[in-house]
C-alpha cells in the first residue's frame, strides 16, 4: 500500500500516462482520416481564442504542455481520492472516469467557450479516447498499489457516501427515463426524446427536422444522462450525510436542487434551443421534480437519524424530553 504522498505523485505519473494515450490515440485517428494533427491543432485554436489558424505547431505545443499538466493534476487528485476511499482501481473505474471525464469536457467546453468540441471531433472518437485515458489511469493505478486490492462489493459496504450517491443516482436517472418513455409513448413516439437529445448532442443537429432515433443516439445520450445523475447522487448523498451534523445544511441542499433544475434547462437551451420545441420546458422541469422525489425518498430513508434531527429541529419539546430523560438516567 502506499504512503499519503505518493498516491498524489503516482497520480501524476498515471495521468500523464492517460494523456499520452490520448494524444496517441487522437494521432492515429488523424492519420487515418488523412489530417494529421488536425484534433490538437481544432483543441488549441478553441482553447486560446485563435479559431480558423489551421496546424500551428506552436499552438499545438503550447495546448500540448496544458493537456499534460491538466491530465497530471487530475490524475493526483484521483490517486489521493482513492487512497482515501480505498477504492479499487480497475477498469471498471476506468471506464466510469473516461465516461465522466467525455461530459465534463462537452459542457465545459460550450459554457466557456461556446464551441462544441464533442461534435466537431465526432462523439465517438472523443467518448474512446476518453475512455481510453481513463482506463490507462487506474490500470496504472492500482498496479502500484494506490488502492487497496478489494472488491466493489466491500468498498460500498463500507463507504456510505458512495454507496447511497450510486443508488440515489440510478433511481434518479430511472425516473427521468421512464418519465420520458411514458410521454413518448403516449405520444406515439418511443424513444423520441433520447434520441432528440442524442441527436443534438453527438450529431449537432439544428431542428427536430435531424432527429435520428438509433441505437448510438439513444444509448449515448442515456450513458451521459446516468453519469449525469450519478454525480449529482454522489453531491447529494454528501450533503444528506453531512446535514446529520448539522440540519441547516438542508437549505444548502434546497438550494443545491434549484440550481440543478435551472442548470439543465440551461444546459439544453445552449445545446440546442429548438429541444425546447419538441421536449417542452414543463416537461423537463417535472421530470427533474419526479427525480428529486425518488432520490429525496430515498436518502430521507436511509437516514433516520436526520429524520429524528429535524423532528427534533422543529419540536423543542422533543429537546427537553430527550434531555430530562438523560438526567434522570444519570
Amino acid at each position: 500500500m502506499s504512503t499519503n504522498r505518493s498516491a498524489p505523485v503516482h497520480g501524476a505519473i498515471g495521468g500523464v500516462l492517460a494523456a499520452t494515450a490520448i494524444v496517441v490515440f487522437f494521432l492515429i485517428v488523424d492519420v487515418v482520416t488523412g489530417e494529421a494533427l488536425e484534433t490538437p491543432a481544432f483543441l488549441a485554436s478553441v482553447l486560446l481564442g485563435r479559431e480558423g489558424v489551421g496546424v500551428d505547431l506552436g499552438l499545438i505545443a503550447v495546448y500540448t504542455v496544458v493537456h499534460y499538466a491538466a491530465f497530471a493534476a487530475l490524475g493526483a487528485a484521483t490517486g489521493w481520492l482513492l487512497e482515501r476511499l480505498g477504492a479499487p482501481a480497475g477498469v471498471l473505474l476506468g471506464l466510469l472516469f473516461g465516461f465522466l471525464l467525455f461530459d465534463v469536457v462537452f459542457y465545459a467546453s460550450v459554457a466557456l467557450t461556446g464551441v462544441d468540441v464533442v461534435r466537431v471531433i465526432g462523439w465517438p472518437e472523443f467518448l474512446i479516447g476518453n475512455l481510453i485515458g481513463g482506463v490507462v489511469l487506474m490500470t496504472y493505478l492500482g498496479a502500484v498499489g494506490v488502492a487497496r486490492g478489494r472488491s466493489w462489493g466491500e468498498t460500498l459496504a463500507e463507504h456510505r457516501i458512495v454507496r447511497e450517491g450510486l443508488i440515489a443516482g440510478v433511481l434518479g436517472a430511472l425516473a427521468v427515463a421512464g418519465w420520458f418513455f411514458v410521454i413518448d409513448l403516449f405520444l406515439g413516439r418511443l424513444l423520441y426524446t433520447p434520441g432528440a437529445i442524442g441527436s443534438a448532442l453527438f450529431n449537432g443537429v439544428a431542428s427536430p427536422a435531424g432527429v435520428e432515433v438509433t441505437a448510438a443516439t439513444v444509448l449515448g445520450y442515456t450513458l451521459v444522462h446516468f453519469v449525469g445523475f450519478i454525480t449529482m447522487g454522489l453531491v447529494f448523498a454528501a450533503l444528506v450525510t453531512r446535514a446529520e451534523e448539522s440540519p441547516p445544511l438542508l437549505m444548502g441542499l434546497a438550494l443545491l436542487f434549484v440550481t440543478f433544475e435551472t442548470l439543465l434547462l440551461g444546459l439544453v437551451a445552449i445545446l440546442a434551443a429548438w429541444l425546447l420545441d419538441v421536449v417542452p420546458w414543463w416537461s423537463i422541469a417535472l421530470s427533474n421534480l419526479v427525480a428529486a422525489g425518488v432520490m429525496v425518498a430515498y436518502l430521507w430513508q436511509a437516514h433516520p437519524r436526520l429524520r429524528q434531527e429535524m423532528a427534533r429541529a422543529n419540536d423543542p419539546s422533543l429537546e427537553a424530553r430527550s434531555g430530562s430523560g438523560g438526567a434522570n438516567r444519570a
